[in-house]
């Protein structure tokens, strides 16, 4: 028998209490012992639970008992979830997490504190909620050199670029109706605004490339700034427009990491993931192109990666799993300006033909993209690949224009 804890009681936490108490028996068979919750870490009172008597308000219920084994953090957040977890790997007992934050932030000081107590700190969950994703990259591609990693990695952003792109909504319309669905908080500036996709995407390149990105060290824009009519256009030209995440190996052992809206060529796999399906795309010297869809959130999927984790745990009892990767550094990830991109440009001017050989001028051959009822002011067209610090300076220097948007193309 094996004692564990859980450190909060929310969606996935609760999500985990169920799992583990619906599926006792076949979890049991599979982890080699039976797995028993002897504590749940809440501030709240869940006197209908079936747990109800398991409850303590108290972290150090959890932190100083001897017999809890392993740790199950889902309470969400840096602190106190930072502080909690180290505790508790310094007392002898091996954690499993969701929290994307906690490990995009401290996964390197948090591995490596699980190595010099010889525990492991497991964290499936934190990336595709239920798609597994970490431990196939850390496994079952290792003989590959991975060379890029990308993909969709928020549901609630996801959600509302489909309905903009499926139904005609506007970004306010899109984002009104995913916070009644529930997909979106009341506060949805995490995803929206990418720091979401951000922490996955630093986790993923940090197991991919074998050494931690931090959040800051990566540009992020979310999609605040697209609207219906850039959705109409990036139609037109035959791409869907998607919150990527992207991570990609240099020569000079550095990365580019980036999360940005992207138009996304119609004839790629993540141009036709839809709603609040998340999709990772791995791509490796032997293996090519591989991709992992499902679920990104949610109590049940979110629960069945933790579980499987904790199982792994329970198996691996005084035994590290190979998963590791080395601390960050300043010069790590190259800034996104040395990078190379093509983008869609729409932009609007008093003298739409002026400004249209203005544009000729500065970038050489465009291709412009036209829509049905296209007002007379607007332009928009799709530049060659160059030097982003070079795309940026050609717009700034364009004279008689407004620019309204400008998102750049995934592949290019």
């Amino acid at each position: 028998m094996v004692y564990v804890a859980i450190m909060g009681h929310g969606v996935v936490g609760g999500g985990v209490a169920e799992v583990l108490r619906k599926n006792a028996a076949s979890i049991a068979k599979k982890a080699g012992q039976e797995i028993v919750i002897k504590r749940i870490l809440d501030l709240r009172e869940f006197p209908d639970s079936p747990y109800a008597d398991r409850f303590t308000k108290n972290p150090d219920d959890i932190i100083h008992d001897p017999e809890i084994a392993i740790v199950i953090e889902t309470m969400g957040g840096l602190h106190p979830a930072y502080e909690f977890v180290k505790a508790c790997l310094e007392n002898g007992k091996s954690v499993v997490t969701s929290n994307k934050e906690l490990v995009a932030a401290k996964g390197d000081e948090l591995l490596a504190f699980a190595k010099q107590h010889n525990l492991n700190f497991l964290f499936e969950a934190s990336v595709g909620g239920g798609i597994p994703i970490l431990r196939p990259i850390n496994q079952c591609l290792t003989a590959n050199e991975v060379y890029e990693i990308a993909g969709i990695l928020n549901g609630t952003t996801n959600f509302m670029l489909t309905k903009m792109i499926e139904e005609d909504m506007s970004f306010d319309e899109a984002l009104s109706l995913a916070q009644r669905l529930g997909y979106a908080e009341r506060d949805p500036s995490a995803d929206i605004d990418g720091h979401d996709t951000c922490r996955k995407v630093c986790i993923l390149a940090a197991l991919g490339f074998g050494k931690h990105v931090y959040p800051a060290q990566v540009h992020t824009e979310g999609i605040r700034g697209v609207s219906l009519t850039d959705v109409k256009y990036a139609a037109a030209a035959g791409y869907a427009i998607k919150l990527i995440g992207r991570a990609r190996a240099r020569d000079d052992g550095r990365i580019f990491c980036m999360v940005a809206p992207m138009l996304v060529p119609k004839d790629n796999l993540l141009s036709d993931v839809r709603d609040v399906f998340n999709a990772i795309m791995v791509r490796g010297d032997a293996i090519g192109d591989v991709m992992f869809y499902g679920r990104g959130a949610g109590a049940l999927p979110t629960a069945s990666a933790v579980v499987a984790d904790v199982i792994d745990e329970v198996k691996h009892i005084a035994r590290r799993k190979m998963i590791f990767w080395e601390s960050g550094s300043d010069d790590y990830v190259c800034p996104y300006t040395e990078d190379q991109t093509a983008a869609m440009v729409r932009l609007t001017a008093d003298l739409p033909e002026t400004a249209k050989a203005a544009v000729t001028a500065a970038f050489g051959e465009v291709r412009w993209i036209a829509l049905i009822g296209q007002p007379e002011n607007e332009l928009c067209f799709l530049t060659e690949v160059q030097n982003e610090q070079t795309l940026a300076q050609t717009l700034q220097g364009l004279s008689g224009v407004q620019i309204q948007s400008c998102i750049r193309l995934f592949g290019e």
